[in-house]
């Protein structure tokens, strides 16, 4: 089948009457038009509490963007779907709210606890009583107040740690309970294990009392001991790392690559607490082990992970920040993590204690244009100024260079995001300025270039509480609420968050065209900003059709076959749309002509008139209303061939995998879930298929199967099941089963798991199936590359 050219009628350019793609009318609805890449996204997304905590705004990798809130956090997923003809944002909304019973900290046995609170409390000495009794972590009832009730901080995992593949949310409420939050099926959450009541156990079983931490300072009874046990195990922030590798050896003698992640978490004291997850985590025998270092630092406030990449040796540690001042990196030991080394000392990249709280820190990743090697930056909220440090190893050692950018906020910084490819920092205060920071490497260390980032209209204005980036900068969320009314504060106050973007649709589809990421998922928030080009537009970008024709045949991967997919789907979806629109369009233009031609006969009635006979302009009309009619469905039929046949040769290459790991591991002849035969059938019967590869692998296949044919039976007549179609199943009764699109197994259980997009279902891996086959199943969706949950 011939490619439609990208300036043709198949390509969607003569859709929309009266105005051809890049016109003055194309102009005045394009929103980039002289705006530059920012622009408001609809909708926004009212929330029903105020904001609560600190950096209330999270986003994932997994496009699922988080808010704290006083009752729960409210989790949006951004959803790029090209089978939606809107053109606002897909957003889909849960919400995972607060646990019922107030957090209850283990110091002790609970009579002996409350005889000390209540000794401490009728204490003579106003040192020891009041202090007791604004506590509200010993004391969380004192007089009439309530227990303390909001979110203190969420953030989320890595990609890949959850059973479906996604991300997982680690929640800290104002009284101290951390707890992980998992997305067994969509929109539906429920929480996996409280680490809060994990951990206090694990310090009872040891008395309180650490090796190389803080020694008991008396009895219970003492306050400096009370207020010791409950500082060591409350919460101040936590960080999730980078998914690692570890060796599990098996029974066999063999060792096993184990996917892992760690979660650092703060404690008041200064106790930096490293649970250590195995992947996929389900519940909390995934947990493998739990260690507790000192940071030495006081009055902690935030941490974060520290990466760095130099010669092939991947180097980690902990940044700690305190709210008097100092910040410095910790040394981690990763003597089971494969590929990773520590610190021998820590590394102090600010020790002035200058009273300026360190609000929070970001580690970015950039490449030294003039030293030729990786570095690492270092970024921190410090009151209105943003500390950095840039750290690099030479032949001397580690060089640690440090200083402040000042002159940013009249207000001190409240939220702070980065962009990890670009390394673009933004910033943002609570008057509602937004500044983006870009680092300008020089031969002695660094600049940054400053810019205001110029909010659209119904953004600016608002009072802000934070920000997020999407994975790839595509967009900027954020949170506010309303601000200045004539001067005055409003009486009641509405929380939202609101999209903007920060690049446009050219500079997105640039960017998927050189990535080297080849996941459409991943990549979803630039998706969206080509999604909706294409929806204004009714066509295709000419230029990324052309580069994306090229690099089907240069790429020997299947991303740009996907890419190619997805685009054709979003202008399918077009198309309709402007069939729809196209009868009015042509009888409100045709309309306007017969006025005037009618208006014309008026002023000159020498000459006779042909266009004043209506019935002439009625059929005249209908034909054209019929031609174009002709030519929309001609152009439709077209695009859906053009669909059919990608999803046909995206689903012949996986065969083409499947069936090459099965020859890898099946030494025997072995009925296996996987329909090997039909398989090999099904492609063998494929006259458009002539893949040299795929005939000699299925060659070999048939010489170790012998014969043996191992059919597919439904389960309802037990009648054959013949393969003849990748996406289901129909026996001789008529009775339809879907397959699965990741074995091609035939569905017939009540239970399976479904993609994101609804493109395709896939089954459940079962305790008879082999590691292979269970590595199979883990995959994405075959034509989108979104996960199947």
């Amino acid at each position: 089948m011939a490619a439609p050219h990208p300036d043709g009628a198949a390509n969607g350019r003569d859709s929309d009457p009266g105005s051809e793609p890049g016109t003055a009318h194309d102009r005045d609805t394009d929103p980039w038009s002289g705006a530059g890449p920012i622009v408001k996204r609809e909708p926004a997304v009212k929330l029903l509490n105020p904001v609560s905590g600190l950096e209330p705004l999270a986003w994932s990798e997994d496009h699922r963007v988080s808010a704290a809130s006083s009752s729960s956090v409210a989790v949006m997923e951004v959803l790029c779907d090209p089978r939606s003809g809107a053109q606002d944002l897909l957003v889909q909304r849960s919400s995972i709210p607060l646990p019922d019973r107030v957090c209850v900290l283990k110091v002790g046995p609970e009579k002996e606890v409350q005889q000390a609170k209540d000794k401490l409390a009728s204490s003579k000495d106003p040192a020891i009583s009041q202090a007791f009794m604004l506590d509200r972590v010993m004391n969380p009832n004192v007089g009439n107040l309530a227990p303390l009730r909001g979110m203190k901080y969420a953030c989320w995992s890595p990609l890949g740690c959850d059973s479906n593949g996604r991300s997982l949310l680690a929640s800290l409420t104002l009284d101290g309970r951390l707890t992980l939050h998992g997305s067994p099926r969509s929109l539906h959450w429920s929480p996996l294990v409280d680490l809060t009541d994990m951990y206090g156990r694990m310090l009872e079983e040891k008395d309180y009392s650490l090796p190389g931490a803080e020694a008991p300072l008396g009895p219970l009874d003492d306050p400096a001991e009370l207020r010791r046990r409950y500082r060591m195990q409350s919460p101040v922030r936590m960080e999730w790392s980078g998914v690692c590798t570890t060796q599990e050896v098996q029974t066999n003698n063999e060792c096993k690559d184990v996917g892992t992640v760690l979660l650092a978490v703060l404690m008041e004291n200064g106790d930096v607490v490293i649970w250590h997850f195995q992947l996929p985590f389900v519940d909390r025998d995934s947990v493998v082990s739990c260690n507790t270092i000192r940071s030495g630092v006081s009055a902690p406030s935030v941490l974060a992970w520290w990466e760095y990449e130099h010669s092939g040796r991947k180097m980690s540690g902990l940044i700690v920040g305190s709210s008097v001042g100092p910040v410095k990196i910790l040394p981690v030991n990763l003597r089971a993590i494969k590929g990773y080394f520590t610190l021998r000392q820590p590394v102090v990249l600010w020790q002035e204690t200058d009273q300026i709280p360190v609000h929070n820190i970001k580690c970015i990743s950039l490449f030294h244009p003039h030293q030729k090697c990786n570095c690492s930056l270092v970024v921190a909220a410090r009151g209105p100024y943003v500390f950095w440090c840039l750290l690099l190893i030479t032949k001397a050692g580690l060089n640690v260079h440090n200083s402040h950018v000042t002159g940013l906020h009249s207000t001190p910084i409240i939220s702070m995001a980065t962009n990890r490819y670009a390394g673009s920092i933004f910033t943002c205060s609570l008057d509602g300025s937004v500044k983006k920071l870009k680092p300008i490497f020089t031969e002695a260390a660094i600049t940054f270039k400053q810019e205001l980032v110029a909010l659209p209209e119904g953004v600016a204005g608002r009072r802000m509480h934070g920000i997020a980036l999407s994975p790839n900068g595509a967009y900027l969320a954020l949170v506010s609420a309303d601000g200045l009314v004539n001067g005055q504060h409003p009486v009641s106050r509405n929380y939202q968050v609101q999209f903007i973007t920060l690049k446009t649709p050219e500079e997105a589809a640039a960017e998927l065209l050189s990535s080297t990421i080849q996941n459409l998922f991943q990549q979803a928030d630039l998706l969206d900003l080509v999604r909706l080009k294409v929806l204004q537009d009714k066509r295709i970008p000419p230029h990324l059709l052309e580069k994306l024709d090229d690099k089907l045949h240069t790429c020997g991967t299947p991303y740009p076959w996907r890419l190619k997919l997805f685009l054709y789907r979003v202008l399918y979806q077009s198309r309709q749309k402007a069939s729809a629109e196209a009868q009015w369009w042509l009888s409100h233009e045709d309309t306007k002509v017969f006025i005037a031609d009618e208006e014309t006969g008026e002023e000159d009635s020498e000459e006779p008139s042909t266009a004043e006979d209506p019935t002439t302009t009625t059929t005249a009309t209908e034909n054209s209303n019929e031609a174009e009619g002709g030519a929309i469905e001609e152009q439709t039929s077209e695009i859906i061939a053009w669909i059919e046949e990608m999803e046909s040769h995206l689903a012949r290459e996986h065969m083409k995998r499947v069936l090459g790991e099965v020859y890898l591991h099946t030494w025997i002849t072995e009925n296996t879930s996987i329909p090997t035969r039909g398989v090999c059938d099904f492609l063998s019967s494929d006259t458009t298929y002539n893949d040299r590869t795929a005939k000699v692998l299925i060659g070999h296949i048939f010489k170790k199967m012998n014969k043996q044919t191992f059919p597919e039976y439904c389960s309802l007549c037990k009648e054959v099941l013949p393969f003849t179609d990748h996406k289901q199943a129909v026996c001789s009764n008529g009775h339809i089963w879907l397959r699965c699109v990741l074995t091609y197994q035939a569905c017939q259980s009540l239970k399976y798991r479904r993609c994101l997009l609804r493109d395709s279902i896939a089954r459940y891996a079962v305790p008879e199936d082999p590691d292979w086959i269970k590595k199979i199943l883990q995959g994405p969706c075959t034509f989108c590359d979104f996960p199947l949950c």
